[in-house]
């Protein structure tokens, strides 16, 4: 039987999502790679955090998103799941704005940070 949990996200650009964990400081290995869990069990995923204690975490594609694999058991970040999910999330729609909005010619005009942990975005396009 696994120990894997696998937790839905709305995170389907892998990209975006490399950048946003890069912009948050994680260091990830790029994939396909093996995820290590409890008794030697593996299962594989496009993006995989080591961990100190020798279990890994990973974002693995299920066919319509990235979801978090993990053996919970054993997590060891500095927040809890739903926290790290919801930092990781949040800078994923950032950088999905900002590249997508940048395509369309907008750039960043202002950016604030609020006390709450919410991004204001402004964003403008010249136009001849």
């Amino acid at each position: 039987m696994s120990h894997f949990s696998q937790i839905k996200t709305q995170i389907r650009n892998l990209d975006f999502l490399k950048t946003a964990l890069t912009d948050l400081g994680i260091d990830w290995k790029s994939g396909p790679r093996k995820v290590r869990g409890y008794r030697g069990q593996t299962c594989t995923a496009e993006v995989v955090i080591e961990q100190d204690n020798g279990y890994d975490l990973g974002f693995s594609w299920n066919g319509k998103e990235y979801e978090l694999v993990a053996d919970l058991q054993y997590w060891q970040q500095n927040l809890s799941v739903e926290g790290f999910l919801k930092r990781v999330t949040q800078r994923y729609a950032y950088n999905t704005v900002v590249q997508e909005t940048a395509k369309q010619g907008f750039q960043v005009a202002e950016q604030e940070q609020n006390q709450d942990g919410s991004i204001r975005l402004l964003v403008q396009r010249w136009s001849a």
